[in-house]
């Protein structure tokens, strides 16, 4: 049976090919590598995994290279978390506020290119007005209308 090793604190400057020589040369031929790269740069995102064939061999790598300075980086290297797919997909189901289509008739249809609502575009009554905080672009003009206000209202 395989077992997938996490391989953490991983220089941003480094390609697949390194990091298996450097399992290769520490602890000999000891399985695949995967490096997690960022899509747009391309560049280690700072973790990837090592699938080694058996328990023993993982408990050797873990004592090994767990804490190794490699490229200035200390090594974090521990046994991988693999969860059931049924309950990941669980897990990423989030809580959305439910508003009725009565009182946002455009939430009935199925615009895909909408943009997620907020607590301040659902209704006013669910803003607490003292937290709520004028933008700051605005605040000049929304100062001086509050004042033009003020003054119609003490001049009968």
């Amino acid at each position: 049976m395989s077992i997938r090793l996490y391989v953490g604190n991983l220089p941003r400057e480094l390609n697949r090919e390194e990091l298996e020589a450097l399992f290769n040369r520490e602890v000999g031929e000891v399985g695949t590598t995967k490096l997690i790269t960022d899509r747009k740069t391309g560049k280690c995102r700072g973790f990837g995994f090592l699938t080694v064939e058996s328990e023993e061999l993982a408990d050797q790598v873990i004592e090994k290279l767990n804490g190794y300075t490699f490229k200035d980086n200390p090594l974090k290297i521990e046994k991988a978390n693999d969860k059931p797919k049924a309950e990941t997909k669980d897990e990423q189901v989030v809580e959305k506020p439910s508003v009725s289509s009565r009182s946002n008739p455009r939430k009935a249809s199925k615009g895909g290119n909408r943009r997620p609502q907020t607590p301040a575009t659902i209704g006013s009554s669910s803003i607490d007005t003292e937290a709520a905080q004028p933008d700051p672009r605005w605040a000049d003009a929304l100062a001086q209308l509050k004042e033009r206000l003020l003054a119609q209202s003490t001049n009968p």
